[in-house]
């Protein structure tokens, strides 16, 4: 599977503009947003994050129409990276690709933590990328458990929630989060 194939890879090339210029601003906003989102929640200034991407806030209306739409779009964008990033690990040893995965997992799942409330899990948008997510990730878990490296006793959607429960969770810095996925991860790993 290519990255052009997941359902939320159309939708971010939809979204992006072509000129050079409006994609710089565009990539600009998203990742601003992201910054924001993940610092101050959902309920970030747009004007700040107008400010942190160097443009006007007619620029960001511009790309984003509604707070939503730029919700949308930051997810998108989070959930399309995992999708590369599932294709960039695929060629290593099945347990080093899943975890090399999931360690990117975690940190999507701060920005998804932040805008989650405002996304409807009927939304499109949020169905694509759910989709995306389990055609990028559920490889990599599938080739963990026919290596027999993970469990065979649980699903890609049981990890996902395991791993996004420990992400929700808040720690002292990002060492004491790193040591607790190791350990749960301990607990998924079939030693040999």
């Amino acid at each position: 599977m290519t990255a052009d194939t997941f359902p939320v890879s159309a939708i971010v090339a939809s979204q992006r503009p072509h000129r050079k210029d409006a994609a710089r601003n565009y990539d600009a906003l998203l990742a601003a947003a992201r910054e924001a989102f993940a610092e101050n929640g959902a309920e970030a200034s747009l004007e700040d994050i107008a400010r942190r991407a160097g443009v006007g806030i007619a620029t960001l209306y511009r790309n984003f129409p509604t707070r939503r739409h730029l919700f949308e779009s930051v997810y998108a964008d989070e959930v399309n990276e995992l999708c590369r990033v599932a294709q960039e690990v695929a060629d290593r040893e099945p347990w080093e690709a899943l975890t090399s995965w999931l360690g990117r997992f975690v940190d999507y799942t701060v920005t998804k933590r932040a805008i989650r409330e405002a996304l409807n899990n009927e939304s499109d948008v949020f169905l694509a990328c759910r989709d995306s997510m389990f055609q990028a990730g559920g490889p990599l878990f599938d080739r963990a458990q026919q290596a027999g490296e993970a469990r065979a006793d649980i699903s890609f959607d049981d990890l996902l929630r395991m791993v996004s429960g420990i992400s929700a969770t808040h720690f002292a810095d990002d060492a004491q989060r790193d040591r607790i996925l190791s350990v749960a991860l301990d607990g998924v790993r079939v030693r040999r």
